[in-house]
């Protein structure tokens, strides 16, 4: 499993950011964009308590998508055009309808978001999870982090394990995130921890999945005074807290014994799938399936070499070890998840695997 941060490393960075972190839920028609040297771009709240705020690439592709920009041409402007650029997103900023939702970090505007965007903080959630988390016997913090665009948290429980084979054993586990910039729902999922190897696998199942969509906030505004609205920390908490008491309930039952089994089970079994074509074309047909670069594509076909196991289950523990080398974060969580797609495959899809030629 790839590594992040310790826990305590983790419940100070979410607390730095508590006390750097506005939301603006505002008409477009209060913002105005500019691009300056090396084609860095702002936007600059037209109004008090606004301000003027650095443009991440995530806010940069949500607001060229909320005003039907094609990124491609965006980003050609803002290297080659940049007052073309300017031009354009403020005459269809000035043109837009409804109130969109700014959230700031650190003086910049990481996301660019629709006022019906519902809000489930990073904060939140840990201070609310974390002492359920506590509670499961012997639990383990394997891995936690804050990247960009999302918070993991990933546990162990040794005391739930299952024999795979001699000396090979899994353990249960799961894995909550949340993504605060509009980058996937608040979900619990499953995790099997390979104890041979450190690898970690997601269960794709049995996921619980909480959307961030609410009542539009825009709708709430009154007159010019109200133009603008800056949403502190306590504002929207009482929905949360109420969704957080269910994840209580939910989190005990991801790491049940039966939901454990019934994932140990199906691992176990791509042991009898063998891999009677070529490895290389193997590989191939798995990287095309699910979108991974010649780089990753190498990597998966080194661990599978290197393994020895020409099975199912040797393909699944290849792509999640080369999670422990991917260097993104996120793109290491996607690995892990992709073994349990692996996992979940039919007949039909795995004999395209294993055959191939």
């Amino acid at each position: 499993m790839r590594n992040g941060r310790s826990l305590v490393a983790l419940a100070s960075e979410l607390e730095r950011q508590l006390s750097s972190k506005r939301d603006l839920v505002l008409h477009p028609s209060l913002m105005r964009h500019e691009t300056r040297e090396a084609g860095d771009t702002h936007l600059i709240i037209d109004h008090p308590g606004g301000g003027d705020f650095a443009v991440t690439e995530l806010a940069r592709r949500q607001l060229a998508a909320k005003l039907n920009i094609p990124f491609a041409y965006f980003e050609r402007m803002r290297s080659e055009q940049p007052q073309l650029l300017d031009r354009n997103v403020n005459t269809w900023l000035q043109c837009d309808e409804g109130h969109k939702m700014v959230r700031t970090l650190d003086g910049q505007a990481r996301a660019v978001l629709s006022d019906r965007y519902r809000r489930l903080d990073n904060h939140d959630l840990a201070n609310a999870v974390i002492p359920i988390l506590m509670t499961l016997p012997d639990v383990r913090f394997e891995s936690m982090e804050l990247t960009d665009t999302k918070m993991y948290l990933k546990v162990v429980v040794p005391p739930l394990a299952y024999t795979m084979a001699a000396g090979d054993i899994v353990q249960a586990g799961l894995v909550i995130s949340n993504s605060e910039v509009g980058q996937g729902t608040l979900s619990v999922q499953p995790l099997m921890y390979r104890v041979l190897c450190s690898n970690g696998l997601i269960v794709p199942e049995r996921a619980l999945r909480k959307a961030h969509v609410g009542r539009a906030l825009g709708g709430a505004l009154g007159g010019d005074d109200d133009a603008l609205r800056i949403f502190q920390e306590e504002t929207l908490r009482a929905d949360d807290r109420a969704f957080f008491l269910k994840v209580r309930d939910v989190v005990q039952a991801t790491v049940s014994e039966k939901t454990f089994l019934e994932g140990a089970h199906k691992l176990q079994r791509t042991m009898g799938v063998r891999l009677t074509g070529d490895p290389v074309k193997t590989v191939e047909v798995l990287a095309d399936r699910f979108d991974l670069s010649d780089g990753e594509r190498s990597g998966v076909l080194r661990h599978l070499i290197s393994g020895g196991d020409l099975s199912g289950y040797g393909l699944v523990n290849a792509v999640t070890h080369f999670s422990q080398e991917v260097d993104d974060y996120d793109r290491a969580t996607e690995f892990e998840a992709l073994g349990g797609k692996l996992v979940e495959l039919n007949h039909r899809d795995w004999a395209t695997l294993a055959t191939a030629a």
